[in-house]
């Protein structure tokens, strides 16, 4: 059984609870905000969604710019069947192709074509074009790359790009 929400509608916080709760709501609501702003940016410029983008960097940055189609669903975020539609459109562009895998016939890589890498870059420029200008130019770039290493150092491994 939940306890009820008292009166003051704070459903039993403290002051302190709220507070905490308040500056959580606020960085993680700007972070939303903002990573949505630039990822617009870059779909403006480039044309490449959201989801689109994240597998072609994450292709970019890949040994031999591949990767096992459950590896990009777990790492990503996405589900199986949003990994595939995504990677379905990237195919269709000729942005990315799908290869067997060598050491395990039960696996599809996805592969990273010379279209899909030169997406990937002009994208990458765009979107660190609109970081410098949304980011850099009012923190500095101490500022900036003290902030970048707080948060990465908060983050567990399990989220790591690395994972093989």
């Amino acid at each position: 059984m939940t306890e009820p929400t008292r009166p003051d509608g704070h459903g039993g916080c403290d002051a302190g609870d709220i507070a905490l709760l308040d500056q959580w709501h606020t960085l993680y609501s700007g972070f939303r905000r903002l990573t949505h702003e630039l990822l617009a940016d870059v779909e403006s410029e480039t044309g490449l969604a959201p989801s689109s983008f994240e597998v072609l960097w994450f292709l970019t940055m890949r040994p031999a710019r591949t990767a096992p189609m459950h590896q990009l669903t777990k790492v990503l975020g996405f589900s199986t069947a949003g990994t595939t539609k995504v990677v379905d459109r990237l195919a269709e562009a000729g942005f990315v192709e799908r290869l067997p895998s060598p050491s395990d016939r039960r696996v599809t890589l996805a592969a990273l074509t010379t279209v899909g890498a030169d997406a990937a870059a002009s994208a990458a420029r765009t979107l660190a074009g609109a970081l410098r200008q949304r980011l850099l130019e009012p923190l500095g770039s101490e500022h900036f790359a003290a902030l970048a290493a707080t948060i990465g150092s908060l983050a567990t491994s399990s989220g790591s790009c690395a994972e093989g």
